[in-house]
């Protein structure tokens, strides 16, 4: 009888230690910035993934087309344009991706976007590479758990400042107004760096 038990917990050890990648370990990771977008291959090679790396929209497009991975990071502002594009091509060619968003400059209401259609979830930048795993090897049904350390009250405000910016184009003026607030406040707002 204390085999028999033994032997079920063997088997039941044996299917916890599953891959949470799978099979297929291809992720295109798009990212303008170099650094970043290095790091976070290495990262992502060490866990197990087969890495392919874009710098630019049109590099992000040119790789999805010729081999749609399993897995994608896309970062939202990219230089020569929006990630959105990027999602959209792999959605043209696998509709079975899983899409993490990276997102930074208040670009909430964007990642949002990106999650309808068909991000399975968005990271503020910058993201550390275990919360990107874990956004990526998530399961449906699935709950990401609370961060250990969530935005301050401050970096809300900011978001949300950023957010509105963007949605007015850049235009400090017209920003000022919708937030009814002076504009040199926002200047000087627009011109530090995110709170923590």
């Amino acid at each position: 009888m204390s085999d028999d038990r033994q032997e079920d917990k063997a088997g039941t050890t044996a299917s916890n230690d599953v891959d949470p990648i799978g099979p297929d370990k291809s992720l295109l990771i798009v990212d303008d910035d170099g650094p970043f977008l290095r790091r976070l291959a290495r990262a992502m090679e060490t866990r197990g993934f087969a890495v392919e790396t874009a710098e630019s929209v049109s590099e992000g497009i040119a790789k999805s087309k010729l081999a749609p991975p399993k897995y994608a990071v896309v970062d939202l502002r990219l230089g020569d344009g929006n990630g959105l594009e990027v999602i959209e091509a792999i959605r043209q060619h696998r509709d079975d991706t899983q899409i993490v968003v990276l997102t930074g400059y208040g670009n909430i209401a964007t990642a949002v976007t990106a999650v309808k259609l068909g991000a399975l979830d968005y990271l503020a930048k910058p993201a550390d590479a275990d919360d990107v795993f874990n956004a990526l090897t998530q399961r449906e049904g699935d709950k990401m758990d609370l961060p250990e350390n969530p935005m301050s009250a401050d970096r809300v405000r900011w978001e949300h400042i950023q957010r509105v910016y963007e949605m007015c184009e850049r235009n400090v003026s017209e920003t000022a107004r919708r937030l009814n607030m002076h504009r040199r406040t926002l200047q000087r707002i627009l011109a530090k760096r995110a709170p923590k």
